[in-house]
């Protein structure tokens, strides 16, 4: 092909698979915020995952030694066949009873379904001579459907969605934070981190050093990151750590400018040797895979259960906007070398 309708096809490639990828990530996003936490860990575990198969097939690719018509040809062949897989595993959702109650079902419905669920459990212990003490007897009462719904709630329940600028209120600041975590990372990875090169003499390792200390790393600490949040979330919600332990990323910028990049022409070169830059890199990715799921995770927290479909499409507008800015950045900071 030609250079021009070459690039004409690329660039529209490219423009309907980041659409496409934008309204898919906000309604996956959407849908788990009405979960429980643990399964957004799962979701952004998912994405680490993917990363790591990139890496691994960019190293099998080098280490395989093939030409580039076959490498080319794996590499497409790959996704597809990650596509397929994820198109029959998301169609096979309405047949769980776990993903029915949780995608169909109203939060205003849920507690009442809960409520009759254990009452019925009471009834049925009664039907089979357990004797039933006082604390099962209170527990009856306040399990009474009829009582719960006499109960005035926190807020009303408003019918159809709730507004985007309420929600939005609650999450600002996760949100915020989510949008500075993207920004740090992309601002230097991978325009800053893969231009770093092995201290060592020429061979193999500084053949290899990029794919793996740059992008496999990366991508195995992240996942590593994103899969802490299954265990423990710290801090919590209302705590004001967030904000600080999202800017003691910061820092990672200069350092990793300040690492072995032969093409500079301003900085010098205080990290050259190759321990630095891999411990800059363990870090850096941590940190971003925590960081990042942590969000994620608490922001459905901090809103009414008939917002968390909201607060989940908001997130994934931030994260898109930390994406953005970072990597305008990124050429900023590659002007500064």
């Amino acid at each position: 092909m030609s250079p021009e309708p070459f690039f004409s096809i690329t660039m529209a490639s490219v423009w309907f698979i980041n659409s496409f990828c934008a309204v898919l990530q906000g309604s996956l996003f959407g849908q788990l915020g009405t979960m429980p936490s643990m399964y957004s860990t799962l979701f952004l575990s998912g994405q680490g995952l993917a990363g790591i198969f990139a890496a691994l097939a960019m190293l099998m690719s080098m280490a395989s030694g093939v030409d580039a018509q076959t490498s080319a040809l794996g590499y497409f062949i790959t996704p597809c066949v990650g596509i397929l897989m994820s198109i029959v595993c998301y169609l096979s959702l309405p047949h769980l009873k776990f993903a029915r109650y949780y995608l169909a079902k109203k939060p205003s419905k849920a507690q009442g379904q809960e409520l009759e669920t254990k009452a019925e459990l009471l009834k049925s212990d009664e039907k089979n001579g357990i004797p039933n003490s006082p604390q099962k007897a209170a527990l009856t009462l306040d399990l009474d459907p009829e009582k719960e719904t006499e109960m005035e709630p926190e807020e009303p329940q408003k019918p159809g969605k709730p507004p985007v600028f309420i929600v939005f209120q609650k999450i600002w600041l996760t949100a915020l934070c989510l949008a500075l975590v993207f920004t740090v990372t992309l601002s230097v990875f991978p325009a800053i981190t893969a231009m770093v090169t092995s201290s060592t003499s020429p061979g193999k390792w500084s053949h290899f050093f990029s794919p793996i200390c740059c992008f496999l790393l990366f991508n195995v600490m992240d996942c590593l990151g994103r899969s802490l949040t299954s265990y423990f979330l710290w801090p919590h919600k209302d705590s004001r750590l967030l904000p600080l332990l999202v800017c003691l990323r910061a820092p990672f910028v200069p350092l990793f400018m300040l690492c072995h990049v032969p093409e500079r022409s301003r900085l010098p070169i205080l990290f050259p040797q190759d321990a630095y830059f891999i411990t800059f890199m363990l870090l850096f990715a941590v940190s971003n895979g925590y960081l990042v799921s942590l969000t994620m995770c608490l922001a459905p927290r901090q809103v009414l259960p008939h917002e968390r479909e909201v607060a989940g499409t908001l997130m994934t507008f931030f994260l898109a906007l930390g994406l953005s800015c970072g990597a305008s950045l990124s050429f900023l900071f590659k002007a500064l070398l």
